[in-house]
């Protein structure tokens, strides 16, 4: 996983040294800054594929392209094999195959990665930006003076002078002749559904294992785990992953209550670990640690939007005891989208259910995934969500609703159909594979610190104040108005104190659990 910041237009190695300067957590193994004509490539690496080569950015032998990528392409070396013949490689780089690959078919090379990434490279005077088709890794954009700018977080864009910020769309690629092109949208819902039980858990275990185990890839060097909180997402990645890797390291987190009883995330991730004979490593936090963290998350999460917040510190938690053992780690992130997991959902009729996941689907890249991104990378840690393979999302579009909430010992259970592919296969014992979903906050034991802390510090009278003295925020809570206090301290420029309005428009009420809203691929920030 890696920083990445550059410009097209313009020769700017001053202003593209200062941005990878704020992305140093982002890639602390190397560094790299190359220009072409009138444009700069930067790069931050955490050198995961071809750790003692593979230096970014990568040029062709003439030097005439080049490109810098975050993220991992699971299928290199496939592709690697059929380009070998006619491209000489100078790097065993997963990037490096995106570079050939481009010279083999052009922009629309993005079609055949199966990974998660954004990448800019440049041919001669012309040049590309892409990501990837869920927005798994984050890129922005701006202009300044009619230049290009980009970047891999808000704050590194911060230092670029621009007026206006995008969000470059998920599954999109731009190049100057064509524009914005969608290589890749959720598919709708298929008009052939799986609806035999038994077919449809075969190909939901075939196509998950398969997710899971090209999410190892890394060098022999690179220590790969899981995260693992005793709930059915997390679990069954680690279950999976712990056949390949022996002895896998796992984590989880939790508090304990006024009585000394354990959160119970605690207790579930031990059972679940203790199955799959991992290597079991648990933090528990304290009250005070939760809000020691809270400045760093909300600096780092780009947002105050309390939902976020509340879900980003244990993440924040668990991806620093993460890092003090792997590199990479799986987390289960995805699963509620693609499986219908939200408890809001068992309300919906079985024609809204599908939509309601394609919808959110569409939207992960700047919610979800943003926080899983940032928590990871403020530790140099990369994440990897097996459940958002494209594979595993086609065919949950398959699936109907019928099998994804459905009735279980007198009750409507959510991802009804992932927990019955993996019954009776020994990944996990019944009470892990059946548990009643809690969000992560609530497993944790953390999921009202935040309101209590806003409820002490933030008065009826700070409430009404700060919300008159800020019309563009969303503000609907002493929580929210205490966490956007937090983030004026290290965001004070008031025009990205207007746009921070990436989460207005969504409604991340409690038991919703999710959005509401429409999703725009391209969200505009102003500095």
């Amino acid at each position: 996983m890696c920083g990445l910041a550059g410009c097209f237009g313009v020769r700017d190695e001053a202003t593209i040294l200062k941005m990878l300067d704020a992305l140093g957590h982002r890639g602390p193994n190397d560094r790299g800054v190359h220009s072409h004509g009138t444009s700069v490539l930067g790069h931050t690496r955490l050198s995961i594929i071809d750790v003692s080569g593979g230096h970014q950015p990568i040029l062709t032998r003439d030097g005439r392209k080049g490109i810098i990528c975050n993220g991992e392409i699971y299928n290199f070396r496939k592709l690697r094999a059929s380009l070998s013949e006619k491209y000489p490689f100078r790097t065993d780089s997963d990037t490096e195959v995106i570079l050939h690959l481009f010279q083999e078919k052009g922009p629309e090379c993005v079609a055949d990665l199966d990974g998660m990434f954004s990448f800019a490279l440049f041919d001669e005077e012309n040049f590309m930006l892409a990501r990837d088709p869920i927005g798994i890794k984050p890129l922005y954009y701006g202009y300044h003076n009619d230049n290009l700018y980009f970047t891999s977080e808000l704050g590194a864009m911060s230092l670029a002078g621009v007026d206006d910020v995008h969000e470059f769309p998920a599954g999109h690629y731009y190049t100057p002749e064509e524009g914005f092109v969608e290589y890749y949208r959720v598919p709708g819902i298929g008009d052939s559904l799986i609806t035999d039980c038994g077919e449809a858990c075969r190909m939901i275990r075939e196509t998950f294992i398969d997710s899971v185990k090209k999410r190892l890839l890394a060098d022999s060097t690179v220590p790969v785990g899981s995260f693992c909180s005793g709930g059915l997402d997390s679990s069954i990645i680690a279950a999976i992953a712990a056949e390949e890797i022996p002895h896998l390291h796992t984590f989880a987190v939790g508090m304990k209550d006024g009585g000394g009883n354990e959160s119970d995330d605690l207790k579930a991730a031990r059972i679940a670990a203790g199955h799959i004979n991992s290597t079991h490593h648990e933090m528990i936090f304290t009250e005070e640690d939760y809000y020691d963290a809270l400045p760093v998350v909300i600096k780092k999460l780009e947002s105050y939007d309390p939902s976020l917040v509340r879900c980003a510190v244990p993440c924040y938690f668990t991806c620093k005891l993460a890092a003090e053992h792997v590199t990479v780690v799986l987390t289960g992130e995805g699963a509620d989208e693609v499986f219908a997991g939200y408890h809001y959902m068992k309300n919906f009729s079985t024609d809204e259910v599908n939509g309601e996941v394609r919808r959110l689907l569409a939207g992960l890249h700047n919610i979800n995934l943003q926080r899983a991104d940032r928590m990871g990378m403020l530790f140099s840690l990369e994440l990897r969500v097996p459940f958002l393979d494209v594979a595993m999302i086609d065919l949950a579009m398959k699936i109907p609703p019928e099998l994804k909430i459905r009735d279980h010992n007198g009750a409507k259970i959510e991802k009804w159909i992932l927990r019955k592919a993996f019954q009776g296969t020994d990944y996990l014992p019944e009470e892990i594979l059946w548990r009643y979903k809690v969000q992560y906050t609530q497993g944790a034991g953390c999921e009202s610190l935040g309101e209590k802390l806003a409820e002490m510090e933030i008065s009826d009278g700070d409430y009404n104040r700060i919300r008159s003295e800020n019309p563009q925020a969303v503000i609907n809570s002493k929580e929210a108005a205490y966490y956007y206090e937090i983030f004026r301290q290290f965001h004070p420029q008031e025009s990205i104190l207007k746009s921070i309005g990436i989460w207005s428009g969504f409604d991340f009420a409690e038991e919703r659990e999710s959005v509401r809203g429409t999703v725009d691929g391209d969200v505009k920030h102003r500095f």
